[in-house]
């Protein structure tokens, strides 16, 4: 196997930064359309052979280190009874938004079997892959999947679910602690069904305050990291919001932080506790650049984390659909002709 990525996630010795990037199984290739266009998006989720193609398009086509399985943060709610769908450019739609007792409390914890296609589609995806680079399982954190049910899809400002933390905390918590049960259990049938590193998504987390984010995210985080099965399995955490809450993540114990464009990535690592490595942190907006520009901002990245073990290259988020596949490509190509 190719394991610089796993060495690197476990803080050790690698002869270059290992690469994978996040969405990079997505919608700015062509190949990903050709999928796309005979199926819905739950569809190629819950059809193992679909996602598993769709998981080893970035494989084939970039030659990353690292596989990352095409799924969705919002399967756990839909698990646990939300009507979830997905709506040309709209996004996410949750049809029973959770907004009263009676809604949590009509939420499904044991609901592992509603996910049993995604334990499948690792199975299928492991044979495809030989054992050649590691598979990265993952989930929603809490609250993120908690924002989508209150809100009933996507929100720019998250009244709503601030509503709900604010007026009725206890309410929050017995919603965010229902998520967290199935986040633990969803991510150590990852790690039974053969994922080789999983990674918690807490998309949403920026729009929390620093002590929102503690009492309702952070605690739920430090619960779902301590129940997993994680013997030499990294766990990776990440959140918009990381050059902020990084310090406090630590707390919460993962192998690997995963940590936006806002800040010196050299400058947080050392802010952090020994043996945490760190992922990212690329402005995704420069892949639309010139590729010398590409190139400039790589090397700028790796002479600044040079000598450090631990640093894995990502972007400090997703592949926006519109990026020149070729850029991306080049990126790839770049890092991985890189020496220390």
């Amino acid at each position: 196997m190719n394991d610089l990525f796993l060495k690197a996630a476990f803080s050790q010795k690698t002869e270059r930064p290992p690469v994978w990037m996040m969405r990079q199984a997505g919608r700015f290739m062509p190949q990903y359309w050709e999928i796309k266009n005979k199926y819905s998006f739950l569809e190629m989720c819950k059809t193992p052979e679909i996602a598993a193609d769709v998981t080893m398009l970035p494989v084939d086509l970039l030659g990353i280190d690292a596989a990352i399985l095409f799924s969705d943060i919002l399967v756990t709610g839909e698990a646990m009874g939300g009507n979830l769908s997905f709506e040309q450019n709209v996004g996410p739609r949750f049809a029973n938004p959770v907004r009263t007792q009676k809604d949590i409390d009509n939420l499904n914890t044991d609901c592992l079997d509603k996910l049993q296609y995604v334990a499948d589609a690792i199975k299928v995806i492991q044979q495809r892959l030989k054992g050649s680079i590691p598979l990265i399982g993952f989930a929603g954190a809490p609250f993120t999947v908690m924002s989508y049910l209150v809100e009933g899809g996507s929100s720019k400002d998250f009244k709503l679910t601030k509503l709900m933390l604010h007026n009725e905390p206890e309410m929050a918590h017995r919603l965010l602690s229902k998520i967290a049960t199935v986040t633990a259990d969803y991510l150590n049938l990852q790690i039974a069904a053969g994922v080789n590193a999983v990674q918690i998504f807490d998309s949403w987390a920026q729009a929390l305050a620093w002590d929102d984010y503690t009492e309702f995210s952070h605690r739920y985080i430090v619960e779902i990291i301590s129940k997993l099965n994680r013997k030499d399995i990294p766990v990776i955490s990440f959140c918009k919001g990381s050059s902020v809450f990084a310090p406090l993540m630590a707390e919460a114990k993962p192998d690997v932080i995963s940590i936006d464009w806002n800040v010196d990535l050299l400058d947080i690592k050392k802010r952090l506790p020994q043996g945490i490595a760190v992922q990212g942190n690329l402005d995704p907006h420069i892949l639309y650049a010139d590729k010398k520009v590409i190139k400039e901002r790589i090397y700028r990245l790796f002479d600044r984390m040079k000598g450090e073990n631990g640093f894995i290259f990502n972007l400090g988020h997703g592949i926006m659909p519109d990026i020149p596949f070729d850029n991306v490509k080049y990126a790839v190509e770049v890092i991985k002709e890189f020496k220390y």
